[in-house]
């Protein structure tokens, strides 16, 4: 496998978890159970599962009116875009023996 690979599998996994956790933190919600930490929510969405726990609060209906996730994790999501943005059009630099 090269690095590309790797590197999207990663991502995949990542907002899989974040959708997941999600939905299991809605559960126990409901049933009044130990809840997720919000920080563990929030370090998934910033290691890059940040699509996966937006997917995850619409479909679930979760953390939807908390405003620290309804703003947090899209400004999240915007600064990952830009970021991967300015890492793909930065000039390639060549090492110089």
């Amino acid at each position: 496998m090269n690095a590309i690979t790797l590197i999207i599998i990663y991502f995949i996994i990542l907002n899989i978890l974040g959708f997941a956790l999600m939905g299991i933190d809605k559960r126990k919600a409901i049933k009044h159970l130990w809840r997720i930490p919000e920080s563990v929510l929030f370090i998934v969405a910033i290691i890059g599962g940040s699509i996966g726990s937006i997917l995850g609060m619409q479909v679930f209906r979760h953390k939807t009116r908390t405003w620290n996730f309804v703003y947090g994790m899209p400004a999240i999501l915007i600064i990952q875009v830009i970021l991967l943005l300015l890492i793909l059009n930065a000039p390639v630099q060549f090492l110089t023996i």
